[in-house]
């Protein structure tokens, strides 16, 4: 599960602006999306993510997804990199 991924990877970056970032500036493995997500704070992460060719993974849930990352509140797009 995406979860998991997220907890064991070696590096991510956490949350939407720096997701986008990231996309433009470096080298990203996986795209990781939750559901319960507002869809236009994260339009921008999975249209840069497929242009890129980049996977997306969704979750459902943003709680869930900050636990994941170690941080108390939801996370709505989480991008693991090298």
């Amino acid at each position: 599960m995406s979860y998991e991924k997220v907890s064991q990877a070696k590096s991510i970056i956490i949350g939407t602006k720096q997701a986008v970032k990231a996309l433009k500036t470096t080298k990203v493995l996986e795209v990781v999306v939750a559901e319960d997500a507002d869809r236009r704070v994260i339009n921008k992460v999975l249209l840069l993510a497929e242009e890129q060719q980049i996977p997306i993974s969704k979750v459902d849930s943003m709680k869930k997804l900050g636990k994941a990352c170690g941080i108390e509140v939801g996370a709505s797009t989480v991008a693991i990199i090298n």
